[in-house]
């Protein structure tokens, strides 16, 4: 009642936007609590949950930070990761465009300086990463730490070229820290899609089953993350992810553009992957201004996105 209506109910080991339910209502309330803990229970394991305010037609940032169990903690700057499809994110960025426009032009070292802060009260050790959401008037609210790797990482490794899994392992042999803050530099931008076996056109079914053909993008500024190959078989029982393409640019328009191009090379047959899903993504007129929010995605489909991606597949 403090905080008021909607509120999220969220598993308290979820990840992945599994065990997460939006509440409107008193009468949706217990409903709601209920299927969270029945979904984190099957996917975790643990079917504790918690409840926070659910900011509607938010952007999701975090920052990625670094902490060597001395005190020393820096941030490598921040990943947008917007779009999503029911809280499970598919194309990561960064920088965010939104933290370049001019209106929010402080915004981005307030967030920065909150993340470190949030790490060093936790004496944090490892690598982490301090997620936020943004409301529309630039407000932000932090949601958690992840304190792992984040599928997502690749991006920030492109714009500061830190080796964060390295990083990590130093850290992990009680290294200290021996990048400082003034050693991060930020050049160029970067984008990630994660590419699921699933189907995009039949409400992004999962789509296990033999991979027939892989044929693999290349090229400069083009990263691909992926164990599967020609033969390989996708089991039913896991995560749908398959693969992470990433591209790196000069600047936001240089690594929109290969991406698209990319994602245009990658082939892959026997299954369905949401390739052409992301394809249509990317020529979007609003994504590729870099006008959109967690809703993005649903209002896409929403509004004609199956017919899109029928064309532009």
């Amino acid at each position: 009642k403090k905080i008021g209506y909607p509120v999220l109910i969220k598993a308290v080991a979820g990840g992945g936007g599994k065990g997460m339910r939006v509440v409107h209502n008193d009468i949706s309330l217990l409903k709601g609590y209920r299927t969270a803990r029945a979904e984190a229970e099957k996917a975790f394991g643990n079917s504790g949950v918690y409840i926070e305010k659910f900011i509607e037609n938010p952007r999701h940032i975090e920052y990625q930070i670094l902490g060597d169990g001395r005190g020393k903690i820096i941030h490598l700057g921040e990943r947008d990761c917007s779009i999503q499809r029911r809280n499970q994110k598919l194309i990561e960025e960064t920088p965010s465009p939104f933290l370049d426009l001019k209106q929010f032009r402080d915004l981005r070292k307030k967030m920065s300086r909150a993340a470190v802060k949030i790490g060093e009260a936790a004496k944090y050790t490892n690598a982490g990463t301090v997620e936020f959401v943004v409301d529309e008037k630039g407000k932000f609210y932090f949601l958690e730490v992840n304190k792992r790797i984040q599928v997502e990482h690749p991006v920030t490794e492109e714009v500061t070229g830190i080796d964060l899994v390295q990083q990590q392992i130093l850290i992990a042999m009680g290294e200290p820290l021996r990048i400082s803050q003034g050693d991060v530099k930020l050049i160029g931008h970067a984008v990630e899609c994660r590419i699921n076996a699933e189907d995009p056109f039949d409400d992004f079914r999962p789509s296990p089953g033999r991979i027939d053909m892989f044929y693999a993008p290349g090229g400069r500024g083009i990263r691909l993350d992926s164990h599967v190959y020609a033969g390989y078989t996708i089991p039913p029982h896991y995560d749908s992810m398959i693969g992470k393409l990433i591209a790196y640019g000069k600047d936001r328009r240089d690594a929109m553009n290969k991406m698209s191009r990319a994602l245009s090379e990658c082939m892959i047959s026997g299954i369905k992957t949401t390739v052409p899903f992301q394809q249509a993504i990317l020529q979007d007129p609003d994504f590729r201004r870099g006008v959109y929010t967690t809703n993005f995605i649903a209002q896409l489909l929403g509004g004609g996105g199956r017919e899109l991606i029928e064309v532009k597949a």
